[in-house]
C-alpha cells in the first residue's frame, strides 16, 4: 500500500504508494488513508522491493515491528543491524508489558506526543519510530557494545526475515 523510509533525522529517503498485487476489497480509508486513486498510480511492488533492498542494504534499520514490514516486502535483514522499538526490554519493562505496544502508545508514553490521531500515516509513523529512537539510542547502543542484545525475539513465524 505505502512505503515509506526516513533517515536518522527524519528526512524522507522514499515515500511511495505500491499498486496493489491483489484485488482490495476493503481500503479502511479512515483508518489507513488510503484510496483507490492512492494507489492506482503506485509503483510495481517488485520495483518497490528492489529499492527498498538496496536503500537498506548494510544498513541499521530502525522501526517499530521491522518483522511485519520484512515479511510484507518479502526481505530480509541482518538482525544484528535491526534496532526494533517494539521488542526492546528497556521500553517494556518500564511499562511492565510483555506484549507489544503499539508505536503510537509509546510516542505517547515517553515523548508526550500524539501521532496516529488521523490515521495511520507510514511517514509519520516512520519518523515517530526514529524519534523513538533517538531518544533511547543510548542506552541501546550501550546494551549492543556489551555484547548482549536489548530486545526480545521477534514472532517466531518471522524469523526467515532475519539473517
Amino acid at each position: 500500500s505505502r512505503v515509506s523510509l526516513v533517515d536518522y533525522r527524519g528526512q524522507t529517503i522514499l515515500d511511495t504508494y505500491v499498486y496493489p498485487t491483489h484485488r482490495v476489497e476493503d481500503y479502511r480509508t479512515s483508518e489507513t488513508g488510503l484510496n483507490y486513486l492512492k494507489l492506482c498510480n503506485g509503483q510495481c511492488f517488485a520495483d518497490v522491493q528492489e529499492r527498498v533492498a538496496a536503500l537498506i542494504r548494510n544498513k541499521i534499520l530502525v522501526g517499530h515491528r521491522i518483522w511485519n514490514f520484512l515479511s510484507v516486502l518479502g526481505l530480509s535483514h541482518p538482525a544484528l543491524s535491526t534496532r526494533d522499538l517494539a521488542l526492546f526490554s528497556p521500553l517494556r519493562k518500564r511499562l511492565k508489558s510483555r506484549s507489544v505496544v503499539e508505536l503510537a502508545g509509546l510516542v505517547k508514553l515517553f515523548m508526550e506526543r500524539n501521532v496516529g490521531l488521523d490515521y495511520e500515516d507510514s511517514l509519520e509513523f516512520a519518523r515517530a519510530a526514529m524519534d523513538l529512537f533517538r531518544s533511547c539510542e543510548e542506552v541501546f547502543e550501550g546494551i549492543v557494545a556489551t555484547g548482549e542484545w536489548p530486545c526480545d525475539l521477534p514472532p517466531l513465524a518471522f524469523a526467515e526475515y532475519f539473517s
